[in-house]
């Protein structure tokens, strides 16, 4: 017997009507915030754009192969978050292997819309955690996921998304003073 339904003496093949993801209305509807997630991972507003806008692109060339065009923004926020890891992986390399120290960067304009000084000082209390506990703490305070979303973007359990929560919220308190 072949795949499909037999009807009589006719096969008729059952497939579902494609659903395409309307990759140009989710770019005007999370660009901003897929932007924002970036910034705080890679701590360069040139670098965040050039990570979404790649998410973005990659996006686009997946849509079709996408089964759940609802689960498109979490495809996007995963590979913003992988994308990131990336950026920072080269700089650590190239620090690494040229010993080259990065020019003192003027911030432009655009990035104090974007950041506000009096959240700089635990912005980069975030940036000493390790590299786990700060996704987990950007993505739950800074980008409002819930930890089953976290963990479906980070590809790790719930728990291990509580625990690495928990760690980086008590170091933040020793390090910006708000507890023991």
């Amino acid at each position: 017997m072949h795949a499909g339904r037999d009807v009589g003496a006719h096969e008729v093949e059952v497939t579902a009507p494609a659903v395409l993801v309307d990759v140009p209305a989710l770019y005007q509807s999370h660009w901003r915030a897929m932007v924002r997630l970036a910034v705080l991972l890679v701590d360069d507003v040139a670098s965040a754009e050039d990570v979404v806008q790649d998410a973005f692109i990659a996006l686009h060339r997946r849509a079709s192969a996408l089964r759940d065009p609802d689960a498109a923004a979490a495809y996007l926020r995963a590979s913003v978050v992988n994308l990131s890891r990336s950026v920072i992986r080269r700089r650590q390399v190239a620090r690494k292997h040229l010993k080259v120290a990065e020019p003192e960067a003027t911030p432009g304009a655009d990035e104090y819309a974007l950041l506000r000084a009096e959240h700089r000082q635990t912005l980069d209390a975030v940036h000493s955690l390790p590299r786990r506990q700060q996704e987990v703490l950007i993505l739950r305070y800074w980008s409002g996921l819930s930890e089953r979303e976290i963990a479906e973007t980070l590809g790790i359990s719930a728990g291990s998304v509580k625990s690495a929560a928990s760690r980086g919220i008590a170091t933040l308190q020793r390090q910006l003073g708000g507890g023991s």
